[in-house]
């Protein structure tokens, strides 16, 4: 875990702030920004647990907060704070080491290093896949994916229902796949875990600058090099290039470059692969806004992929749509369905303007529920 201290500022210090804040020695907002404030609560929360009090919270501190991060609050994956690629892997060590049936693999790493893991729960022959935050700035879509995972996890271990459906029930009968961080490097940027005052800060700046009517670094979508990863597999993809290219996207970019082929950039990569790998019988894509559910490209006609996004928008009051012709080329979800002609989507959750508020994140997930339920059934 880093050493956080007075000056730390990012989504481990919102992090930490949360935890503190439950327990009663924080008192200020979460805010992300180490001051004297959290540093007094990081000193007393030392004081009562007999480590030194010196206000930094290194490696005594973290493992005396454990027992809090593996779920002594009464919850592991925590929805009302920024949720960057290290919260995303402490949370996934902490269900690990609570429900030892779940599987954790590395589907590949990002442009900077940073692992991509998916999550593996049940031992059905049915296969489904859900990925989220392919997009930098709809990084609540990880958070989702990874509370339904321990909701999912909690029901199992007590023979419980989830979405009435019996949890041992439907993981003996289906195994899913989640993806809960496709671009950990531009979720890491929008959400600050990224320094403001580091040179790859500036770098991604730059880029920026060429779009000034994208505001930085909130509305990045793309990876850490400034290709869209979104367009980036091989389903009309030359299409695709026509179309962003004429909208002025012909370098890297905030969002909407393709890139300069297909599936050049390592994170398009790994869950291009790992889909190569699988059988999945149906794929779901997380992004944000809008509340519409997109199931179609182009002329493919999967069976039953009409039916299973009517029942999807049937659940979450979502609307079922048809792609719009702009963004209909070089998507995850165009590829899977050209590739294998089964049902894929992209489901688009909340509504305002990226990165959604945290505030959303309760009517988010009991919108998505049902479909993330059904998405192993139908």
């Amino acid at each position: 875990m880093k050493t956080l201290r007075l000056g730390s500022t990012g989504p481990m210090v919102e992090f930490l702030q949360n935890i503190l804040k439950i327990l009663g020695f924080y008192l200020g907002n979460i805010d992300g920004t180490f001051g004297n404030s959290t540093k007094n609560a990081v000193i007393n929360f030392q004081h009562t647990y007999g480590l030194d009090d010196d206000g930094i919270v290194g490696r005594l501190t973290w493992r005396a907060l454990t027992p809090y991060i593996n779920g002594g609050l009464g919850f592991i994956v925590p929805t009302n704070i920024s949720y960057s690629s290290s919260i995303l892997n402490v949370n996934i060590n902490s269900l690990k080491s609570l429900y030892p049936f779940l599987e954790v693999s590395s589907s590949g790493y990002s442009v900077l290093g940073n692992n991509i893991p998916v999550i593996k729960i049940g031992n059905g022959s049915k296969e489904v896949f859900y990925s989220a935050a392919i997009h930098a700035n709809e990084w609540i879509t990880s958070p989702l994916l990874m509370k339904f995972l321990e909701n999912y996890c909690y029901a199992y271990t007590r023979n419980l229902n989830i979405f009435n459906v019996n949890a041992r029930a439907l993981y003996n009968t289906t195994t899913i796949y989640i993806m809960p961080m496709v671009n950990p490097d531009g979720v890491n940027l929008v959400t600050g875990e990224i320094s403001p005052n580091s040179s790859l800060y500036s770098n991604t700046r730059l880029i920026a600058n060429q779009f000034p009517t994208i505001p930085f670094p909130s509305g990045w979508k793309a990876n850490i090099r400034g290709v869209d990863l979104n367009l980036q597999f091989p389903a009309g993809w030359e299409q695709a290039r026509a179309i962003k290219f004429a909208q002025g996207f012909t370098t890297p970019a905030p969002r909407d470059f393709v890139g300069f082929g297909p599936l050049t950039e390592p994170e398009a990569l790994a869950i291009y692969n790992f889909t190569l790998e699988h059988n999945f019988r149906l794929v779901i894509s997380y992004h944000t806004q809008g509340e519409v559910i997109f199931w179609q490209f182009q002329n493919y006609t999967p069976e039953n992929a009409f039916f299973i996004g009517s029942q999807f928008s049937r659940v979450s009051g979502y609307s079922l749509e048809d792609t719009p012709y702009n963004s209909s080329f070089a998507g995850y979800k165009d590829w899977f369905i050209q590739n294998y002609n089964r049902p894929g989507y992209t489901i688009e959750v909340g509504s305002g303007q990226n990165p959604l508020p945290t505030s959303q994140f309760e009517k988010i997930y009991n919108d998505n529920l049902g479909i993330l339920v059904l998405g192993t059934l139908l």
